[in-house]
C-alpha cells in the first residue's frame, strides 16, 4: 500500500481534566485550545474539540479525539480519530521537562476520519487517512497521510 502526505496540524491543549479511574484505566480529557492545519488541499484552523484519553496500565494511551477544521475558504470539516500513544521513556522525559518528542521516538499513530457536506471537499468523505503524532511543548503535532 502506498500513502501520500495530505496535511499536518499542531494542536495546543489545555491542562487535562481528570475524570479518574474507570474501567480500563485513567480517563483524562484534553481540550483543544487552538490549532493550525497546513496542507496543499486542506488548510485552516482546528476549532474546538477534545481528546477523551484512556491511560492504560500497559503504558499506552487510547486516543478518542473529536474536533472540526474551519478551512481557509470557510468549509467545515468534522475531524475524528482514535489511536495509540506509547508513554515510553522519550515521551515521559519530554513531558517532565516541558519538551518535545520527534516523530518515531515512540509509537503514536491514529486513523483520522473526515466528513463534510461541502462539495469542494467531498473527496475527504471517501478517503482513508493515517496519522503519526509527536508531543510538542503545548500539545501535539501530527502528519496525516492518505492511502492512494
Amino acid at each position: 500500500m502506498q500513502t501520500e502526505h495530505e496535511f499536518s496540524y499542531d494542536a495546543k491543549l489545555l491542562p487535562p481534566l481528570n475524570v479518574g479511574a474507570v474501567q480500563g484505566g485513567q480517563r483524562q480529557v484534553f481540550q483543544v485550545s487552538d490549532g493550525e492545519v497546513t496542507g496543499d488541499r486542506i488548510r485552516g484552523t482546528l476549532v474546538g474539540g477534545a481528546d477523551w484519553a484512556l491511560i492504560g496500565a500497559d503504558g499506552f494511551v487510547r486516543l478518542d479525539v473529536r474536533s472540526h477544521i474551519v478551512t481557509h475558504d470557510e468549509a467545515i470539516i468534522y475531524f475524528q480519530y482514535t489511536g495509540l500513544l506509547e508513554m515510553n521513556a522519550a515521551f515521559q522525559n519530554a513531558r517532565a521537562q516541558g519538551g518535545e518528542t520527534q516523530y518515531g521516538d515512540h509509537y503514536f499513530y491514529t486513523n483520522p476520519r473526515l466528513e463534510t457536506g461541502d462539495p469542494r471537499y467531498a473527496w475527504v468523505n471517501t478517503t482513508f487517512f493515517v496519522g503519526q503524532g509527536r508531543a510538542t511543548k503545548e500539545g501535539v503535532a501530527y502528519r496525516i497521510s492518505r492511502y492512494l
